[in-house]
């Protein structure tokens, strides 16, 4: 079969074959997917994202009604799967098409909806289309009442980041600095260390603004490669 005549259930029917139920269900405890938790009733094939990643090389021509479908499966895999394959068009297409595609993105977040699905695309198609645009939709997405909405608000300002363009990433956590979801705590705390690689004096000095409210989870994952010495003042309240 040419992969431009696949259609999503051929890709499906790959995949299935990769499938590994052991790991399968370790991902089953290990994404939170019991009764209130926030990967609450999500299913898993078991599949590693290396093997993910191979199979989009692979099938790079499937096309974006298919990526779609995809992107609706129950499976986790398969969403990953679906924006994976989003991420590499993106990268190759036209503005035509990279604006097709970060809408498609925006439309679906219902099913981009857990932390790794949002981690592995929002910075490289979100963030990829606004990076030389108004960035408005961040702030909008970062006022969702979506906790994945709210992730891709942050995780998409990482493709500013990699360029020393903070501005954003400083303004989205300021929005989410009293967020209530843990998973915020830890997304804006890591978008912080990443400035802090790049500049440690801009990351410090939005710190210094909010080290003694913000949440303990997002203060020790911004501040995670200081010194020890420094990282327990900063921890006390005692930073100067």
């Amino acid at each position: 079969m040419r992969v431009s005549d696949m259609k999503a259930k051929d890709l499906s029917k790959i995949l299935r074959k990769l499938a590994d139920p052991a790991r399968a269900e370790h991902s089953l405890r290990f994404f939170k997917t019991g009764k209130g938790e926030y990967g609450e009733g999500d299913m898993f094939l078991g599949i590693r994202v290396p093997a993910l990643r191979e199979q989009v090389k692979k099938h790079r021509e499937l096309s974006m009604d298919a990526a779609l479908e995809l992107l609706k499966s129950p499976y986790h895999e398969e969403r990953l799967f679906a924006l994976l394959l989003m991420a590499d068009k993106f990268r190759k297409g036209t503005e035509k098409e990279k604006e097709a595609i970060y809408r498609l993105y925006l439309k679906n977040t219902k099913f981009i909806n857990n932390w790794d699905l949002v981690d592995l695309s929002a910075h490289l198609i979100v963030g990829g289309w606004l990076e030389n645009r108004d960035r408005e939709p961040l702030r909008r997405l970062a006022r969702s009442e979506n906790l994945w909405e709210r992730r891709i608000a942050i995780i998409s300002t990482f493709q500013f980041i990699r360029k020393k363009d903070f501005d954003d990433a400083f303004a989205i956590s300021s929005i989410l600095v009293d967020d209530s979801e843990d998973l915020i705590h830890k997304a804006v705390g890591w978008m912080l260390r990443e400035i802090g690689k790049r500049d440690i004096a801009a990351e410090k000095a939005f710190l210094k603004k909010h080290y003694r409210t913000m949440p303990r989870t997002m203060l020790r994952y911004a501040i995670e490669k200081f010194p020890e010495k420094e990282r327990k003042a900063w921890l006390r309240g005692e930073a100067v």
